[in-house]
């Protein structure tokens, strides 16, 4: 670590005003989607000076570089031979930049308003604000509760007993912030969904890359509670809104028991072998509660808990 970590977070994420921005894609079989994301991109950089584009490409096999170049002249494309998950797409694209700057993390299915990056990068005047995440909706325009609590013990049982949706309601028992009202002011978060974040240079320069043994889920959350243990925050803001044309995590089987599975793992390396048991066991509670209904995916969840010859290929020697 550089030796200008020292002092307060405020003295290390003091800014210039002529930080540059390096807009990361994260891109696989992406060419259905690129079309609508670059034809929304040159609006929400307008007042950006300097700006590079990187499309970092987890091994596609359809047209989505070709599409890219065609769309996006003079952008830097990192090409993987293998898909290697979101966070090692996203450590590929930073690491192409000589000069990175502000770096604006984005999947391939968002849409960006008008003005959304400047608007993003005003909640840097903050001194200790490490990474800035935007209000979300989806492709309908319905609000996507994107804001997240600390995972506890506690929160955990919560969900388990009443459901996400009523527990989020109350901070003690929820992890997923569900007011509305919560979505209409600028506010700190634990963390929040990673599908796009704006996070400051030298957030980068101290916290590092993103951690890729987490093959897809989790690694958000990770990567903020590295920013929070650096003395940072994590800002969401109102101020422009995002469209995430959802992912199929939430109906597809194998994402899902990847997201249980992760998100078990994250919590043990936090909390420790034994509390990681517990919040293992009220993971394994919930699954076979919501497995009752006939659910696919919480059947699925339940054995990738439970058996590791269950899980993703991706996780299950991790």
């Amino acid at each position: 670590m550089a030796d200008d970590t020292q002092g307060s977070s405020a003295d290390r994420v003091g800014r210039s005003p002529m930080t540059a921005l390096t807009v990361v894609v994260v891109s696989y079989n992406s060419a259905a989607l690129l079309p609508d994301f670059f034809a929304t991109l040159a609006e929400a950089l307008e007042g950006v000076m300097d700006a590079r584009v990187v499309l970092s490409d987890n091994a596609s096999s359809d047209d989505s570089i070709a599409i890219a170049q065609e769309l996006w002249p003079g952008i830097t494309v990192v090409r993987s031979s293998v898909n290697a998950g979101y966070a090692a797409a996203i450590n590929a694209g930073v690491a192409a930049v000589d000069r990175h700057g502000d770096i604006l993390v984005v999947n391939d299915d968002i849409r960006l308003a008008p003005g959304t990056i400047p608007a993003l990068v005003a909640e840097f005047e903050s001194p200790d604000v490490g990474v800035v995440v935007p209000r979300l909706v989806d492709g309908s325009g319905t609000l996507l509760r994107s804001q997240r609590r600390e995972p506890t013990l506690l929160r955990a049982l919560g969900e388990a007993l009443i459901g996400g949706t009523r527990a989020g309601r109350h901070a003690a028992i929820g992890e997923v912030v569900q007011g509305e009202d919560h979505y209409d002011a600028p506010t700190d978060v634990a963390w929040a969904s990673g599908c796009a974040w704006l996070i400051s240079e030298r957030c980068w320069r101290f916290v590092g890359p993103w951690d890729e043994s987490l093959f897809l889920y989790g690694e958000d959350l990770d990567y903020a509670q590295r920013v929070r243990d650096a003395g940072l925050r994590l800002r969401y803001t109102p101020s422009t809104t995002v469209v995430h044309l959802v992912g199929p995590s939430h109906r597809d089987p194998r994402l899902w028991s990847m997201l249980l599975w992760n998100r078990y793992r994250v919590y043990r390396r936090r909390h420790g072998a034994l509390s990681g048991t517990v919040y293992r066991a009220i993971l394994i509670l919930n699954e076979a509660i919501r497995s009752v209904s006939g659910s696919a995916i919480h059947r699925a969840g339940l054995s990738a808990l439970l058996m590791r010859s269950r899980r993703p290929p991706e996780v299950r020697g991790r």
